[in-house]
C-alpha cells in the first residue's frame, strides 16, 4: 500500500522533540511521507527519556518516543557545527517539509529564517509550531502543554465547580497543535502543486487549543455566557452525561427528544414522558439534577453492558466507560488494524504495539512500516548522501 498512501514521495525534516512536533510527523509518516528526524548528536529527542520505564530511557527508546516515532529515520547533525550544516543545507535542497517546534526566533538565529530557507527551497513549506506563535508580546514565553491548557481556559472549564480547574488527562494541547499543524501542511503541499512555490506556516498551541473549544469558547463570542465546569455532563442537552448501572459508570447521550422517549420506554420510565419537568430540552437541562437522579435508580438494575448493548440497539447513544488498557483491546479497533505490533527498536525479543491514525484509505488501514530509530541509526545513509551530492 505504501505507493498508494497520499503523501508518498514527500520528505519531510523534522527539528521537532517531545510531542507536538513528532505528533505532526508521525501522522505525515502514516499518510506515507518519508520522515527524517534530525536530533542533537548523543542526546536526541528529549522524548526519548521520558516514560515509565527506566530502562528505555537510559537506553534512548523511552515509551514516550516509542508512541510517536515508528515509521521514521534518524540522523544525527549539529547545526553549529559547519560540516553538519553543509549536509543539513543538502538535505533542505531536496525536502518538501521542514518541521521545527523551538521557542520562536530559535532557527532564525542559528541561521535557517524563512528567508534563508525559501531562498535555499523555493518549494520548500516551513512549519514552525510554537506555544504562541511566531509573533504577538508573548511569542518567546516558554510553554508546555499544560500551560497552553491553563492560559486557554481548558483547566477553567474541566472537572466539577468543586474541583475546577483541572488539567485534561493527557496531553490535549500539543496533540491538537500537532494535528492542526499536520492538517496545515498537506493542505500547502497541495496549494504548491499548484503554484509550485513553498510557503511559512506558524502555528500556535495556544490558538488551536481555543478553536478546538469549540462551543465553549463560541457560545462566549456570540451570545456573552461564560462557559463553566460540568464534570460529566453536558451543557447543550439532557440527559447527556455519565450515569451509574449496577456494576460502573455509563455515558447516555439521549440528545434529542426521540431519543429521550425511547430511553424512558426502555429503562421501564414512560411516566418520564409526560412529566412536565422533562417535556423538552430546555426544560430537562433546567431539571436536569431530578431528571438524572431518576434515570440512575432505574439504571441500577443491570449492568452497565447490558443497557450499553440495549440503548445503543435502540438507536440511544450509550457506552460503558473503560479504562486505557480494555479501551485498547476492544473488538472494533482489531477489526480496523487500528493497533500494529512492530519490532522493538534494540530488543528483539520484545514486541512493540502503537497506534495508527483512525483513517482507512480505501479500505486499508495506515500503519507504520518500521520501529522508531535508535538514535542516528540512519547517519551514513544521510551523511554519505549528502557528501558525495557536494563532492566535486
Amino acid at each position: 500500500m505504501d505507493d498508494d498512501r497520499p503523501l508518498h514521495g514527500v520528505r519531510v525534516l523534522d527539528l521537532t522533540n517531545v510531542l507536538a512536533g513528532p505528533y505532526c510527523s508521525y501522522h505525515l509518516m502514516l499518510l506515507g511521507a518519508e520522515v527524517v528526524k534530525i536530533e542533537r548528536p548523543g542526546d536526541g529527542d528529549l522524548a526519548r527519556r521520558l516514560g515509565p520505564e527506566p530502562g528505555l530511557n537510559r537506553a534512548a527508546v523511552g515509551a514516550s518516543f516509542l508512541a510517536q516515532n515508528a515509521g521514521k529515520k534518524s540522523v544525527e547533525l549539529d547545526l553549529k557545527d559547519t560540516a553538519d550544516r553543509a549536509t543539513f543545507e543538502t538535505l533542505l535542497d531536496d525536502a518538501d517539509v521542514l518541521l521545527e517546534n523551538f521557542r520562536a526566533g530559535v532557527l532564525s538565529r542559528i541561521g535557517y529564517g524563512w528567508e534563508v530557507l525559501h531562498r535555499i527551497n523555493p518549494r520548500l513549506v516551513y512549519c514552525a509550531i510554537s506555544g504562541f506563535g511566531q509573533t504577538g508580546p508573548m511569542r518567546e514565553a516558554p510553554a508546555y502543554d499544560q500551560i497552553i491548557q491553563g492560559l486557554s481556559g481548558m483547566m477553567s472549564v474541566t472537572g466539577t465547580p468543586e474541583t475546577a480547574p483541572l488539567r485534561v488527562g493527557f496531553p490535549v494541547s500539543d496533540t491538537i497543535g500537532g494535528l492542526v499543524a499536520a492538517m496545515t501542511i498537506a493542505a500547502a503541499l497541495a496549494g504548491r502543486s499548484r503554484t509550485g512555490t513553498g510557503v511559512c506556516l506558524d502555528v500556535s498551541m495556544l490558538e488551536t487549543s481555543l478553536s478546538a473549544m469549540g462551543w465553549a469558547a463560541s457560545n462566549f463570542l456570540v451570545s456573552g455566557v461564560p462557559p463553566e465546569p460540568m464534570g460529566d455532563q453536558n451543557a447543550t442537552a439532557a440527559p447527556s452525561g455519565t450515569f451509574h448501572a449496577a456494576d460502573g459508570p455509563l455515558n447516555i447521550a439521549a440528545n434529542r427528544q426521540e431519543q429521550f422517549e425511547t430511553l424512558c420506554r426502555l429503562i421501564e420510565r414512560p411516566d418520564l414522558i409526560g412529566d412536565r419537568r422533562f417535556a423538552d430540552r430546555e426544560a430537562r437541562k433546567q431539571h436536569r439534577a431530578a431528571l438524572n437522579d431518576e434515570i440512575n435508580t432505574a439504571l441500577r438494575g443491570r449492568r452497565a453492558v447490558e443497557w450499553e448493548r440495549t440503548l445503543s440497539a435502540a438507536g440511544v447513544p450509550a457506552a460503558r466507560i473503560l479504562t486505557v488498557p480494555q479501551a485498547m483491546e476492544l473488538d472494533q479497533l482489531k477489526a480496523r488494524g487500528f493497533l500494529t505490533d512492530l519490532e522493538f527498536p534494540g530488543d528483539p525479543d520484545r514486541t512493540l504495539r502503537v497506534t495508527g491514525n483512525g483513517v482507512l484509505v480505501n479500505g486499508e488501514a495506515l500503519r507504520p512500516r518500521t520501529p522508531p530509530p535508535l538514535l542516528g541509526q540512519h547517519n551514513d545513509e544521510f551523511k554519505t548522501t549528502a557528501d558525495e551530492v557536494t563532492a566535486p
